[in-house]
């Protein structure tokens, strides 16, 4: 494609991965903008400011169920019904580089067209005038009309040494002389009314909506049953932890054998939301199925009580992520400030110099005493400049960076371990919630067993209470893979305990009659014995 803004030839002919482009456009737009390379320079021409918009873009996930003509289908639908419908022009193409995440971009114009196949105006001007010490703003359109009811644009006059902006009117009545002829207007203009819907969240909403609807519809014709949804986690109210972006340079690491903490992030999420949702199915089927029988409600506190556990463990694993984030952060930020403080001295100081360098250049001769005072001054700053390059250099090499864009990548390493703490603390959260939720469920079993023989309770609980745990250990191996950690699990197990007040370690019938027989004497040892028999 040639771009007539700067000249240059962009070849995209190496591209992998392109199943399928199109551009669909409006009636009243012209038809040679068919040609993507027409349209693109039409865009580019119609845009005056070097920071204007050009395209508005929409990346969409397609279904890996749905086939090629199912996604064009689809993609044809949506496009006609939401954006060209709008009056937009589309430039839509499908990517599959590997065959895994099937994806369309949608690149879109932030123009409105007019019947004529004209762009509008994304803003017009609007001025601010004055009515009675009222101020409102209006466009050149409106302006007609509201002077005919007593409004009047505001120019600058000069009064005295000030610049003031007032009415011609008022100006005449003082004699002052208007300084510009541009009146009063405010800073970005009245924004087209088609704009500011496409450009707001609202329609954003709407957008990701009719997408999911489309989809959602699409895999109903084709007969699979898998749903998608625009919505958040916190508006359809799950408890899951969502995963974060991961982009394509952290997917690029890993290729290499390099771990990224955005998808080693992501794996862990992935891990802990399957683990909560197997707890939470098993626990809601023993709870439906729970009878006032001791075998029941044994199982039952035993399985609420490793969930307990598998809670706890995963609060101590979050816990030790944190500090070694933590300390990480308290490590580096302080050199960090640091160096942001030498790099400002520096400036200042170098500033400084040039300063005085330039007075002591333009300076007679003749002025001993002040060529003398400059030079101690430059003397003075050209030391400090050295030290502080001394100290920057330090640093530098502390962060093992050769320049100051390294830095720049520690920055944004920083910033990303920032965010990887705030996710931890949202996790936190979340499982100190359903630690406590799981103690209520346990508490109210432990009411449901009043009535029932303690020790028969007891002796049923002991006897699953190994195989539960196998469970546990193996649950939590699955989850965290080489990063399981049996000591976190023998802690865990401890926490629970004394959440419960109950023994550590289990304690067998025959070693709490043992206990009772110290204070109770031989009548309990003979129960023991028979028991023994």
């Amino acid at each position: 494609m040639y771009n007539d803004y700067d000249g240059v030839q962009h070849d995209y002919t190496r591209k992998q991965g392109l199943v399928w482009q199109q551009i669909f456009l409006p009636d009243m737009a012209p038809a040679e903008w068919a040609d993507r390379e027409v349209l693109w320079n039409a865009v580019e021409e119609a845009e005056k400011t070097k920071d204007s918009r050009l395209a508005r873009e929409f990346v969409v996930a397609l279904p890996v169920e749905l086939g090629r003509d199912e996604w064009i289908a689809l993609l044809t639908d949506f496009i006609q019904a939401n954006f060209v419908a709008e009056g937009m022009c589309a430039d839509v193409c499908i990517h599959d580089t590997d065959g895994h995440n099937p994806h369309a971009h949608i690149m879109l114009t932030v123009r409105p067209l007019a019947e004529n196949g004209k762009w509008q105006n994304k803003t017009e001007k609007e001025y601010l005038c004055v009515r009675g010490g009222e101020e409102r703003g209006f466009t050149a359109a409106e302006f007609k009309s509201a002077q005919a009811e007593g409004w009047e644009k505001q120019y600058q006059y000069k009064v005295g040494r000030k610049k003031v902006y007032m009415t011609p009117t008022a100006a005449e009545a003082q004699g002052l002389g208007r300084v510009s002829k541009y009146p009063k207007s405010t800073k970005y203009g009245r924004q087209n009314p088609i704009t500011a819907r496409w450009n707001s969240e609202e329609q954003l909403v709407l957008w990701r909506a009719a997408w999911a609807d489309a989809v959602n519809l699409c895999l109903e014709h084709t007969g699979h049953e898998e749903r998608v949804d625009h919505r958040s986690h916190a508006e359809r109210g799950l408890d899951e932890q969502p995963t974060i972006h991961e982009g394509v340079i952290a997917r690029a690491l890993e290729k290499k054998g390099i771990i990224s903490d955005r998808l080693e992030l992501n794996r862990q999420i992935k891990a802990d939301n399957a683990l909560l949702r197997e707890l939470k199915s098993l626990v809601k089927k023993l709870m439906d199925a729970v009878k006032n029988t001791v075998p029941a409600i044994a199982e039952a506190m035993e399985t609420v009580r490793q969930k307990m556990i598998v809670f706890k463990y995963q609060l101590l694993h979050i816990g030790a992520g944190k500090r070694q984030i933590t300390d990480t952060l308290h490590a580096v930020q302080p050199d960090i400030k640091r160096y942001e403080d030498i790099v400002k001295q520096l400036k200042t100081k170098i500033k400084e110099r040039r300063v005085l360098l330039e007075e002591k250049k333009n300076t007679p001769a003749i002025q001993v005493f002040r060529h003398r005072e400059l030079a101690q001054k430059i003397a003075a700053l050209t030391e400090d400049i050295e030290e502080l390059k001394s100290e920057k250099a330090l640093l530098l090499n502390q962060f093992n960076c050769a320049d100051d864009h390294d830095i720049g990548e520690v920055k944004q390493h920083i910033a990303s371990m920032e965010s990887s703490l705030r996710i931890l603390n949202q996790q936190e959260k979340k499982y100190t919630a359903e630690l406590d939720a799981a103690l209520a469920q346990y508490t109210e079993l432990q009411q449901q067993a009043t009535d029932m023989d303690a020790m028969e309770l007891d002796t049923a609980r002991h006897a699953i209470r190994p195989g539960k745990e196998r469970e546990t250990a193996q649950r939590l191996q699955a989850a965290h893979g080489k990063k399981f950690d049996s000591t976190m699990l023998t802690q865990s197990r401890k926490n629970v305990a004394e959440m419960l007040d109950e023994p550590a370690e289990p304690v067998s019938i025959h070693q709490k009659l043992r206990k009772i027989s110290v204070n109770r004497g031989s009548h309990i040892c003979k129960k023991e014995r028979d028991l023994d028999r």
